[in-house]
């Protein structure tokens, strides 16, 4: 702590002590300067944003695609790995697929799709309920503990 000195003595008395002189707060009155090495204080902050970095967790949206036809075992399935995504902490798109005629029943894809909610049960929740997108019929599914 020097107190308040002009800035030409302050450049001096930093340049002496070989640190650089770093506006801290320019918006005070007067404001207010610090002596530190500026190459050292870049690199530190850098290492704690790459540590930051390094510790957050990225979610990814891995998608599940079936058609309106899929039978049971390939439902079980397609659920099996569902859970397997949830549980590394990402979501899941479950889209069905319409070629065609399929589109003129729809029903049967909502069918698909509350069937797989049946066999999920308790283990997921939805983030997006079942919507119709164009020929696609899709709905997202989370983890029920990442509220």
């Amino acid at each position: 702590m020097v107190g308040v000195t002009p800035v030409i003595d302050a450049l001096k008395m930093s340049e002496e002590r070989g640190y650089d002189l770093v506006e801290v707060a320019s918006g005070a009155n007067p404001p207010v300067c610090r002596m530190m090495d500026f190459g050292q204080y870049k690199y530190e902050m850098a290492k704690k944003q790459k540590e930051a970095k390094k510790k957050q967790k990225v979610i990814k949206l891995k998608e599940i695609k079936v058609r309106p036809k899929t039978d049971e075992g390939d439902l079980q399935t397609k659920c099996n790995q569902i859970r397997k995504f949830l549980e590394d902490g990402d979501k899941v798109k479950v889209s069905v697929f319409f070629k065609g005629r399929e589109r003129v029943h729809m029903e049967v894809g909502f069918k698909v799709i509350g069937r797989m909610k049946e066999i999920l049960g308790e283990e997921v929740s939805l983030e997006k309920d079942a919507a119709i997108e164009g020929n696609t019929l899709m709905m997202i599914l989370q983890h029920p503990k990442k509220k």
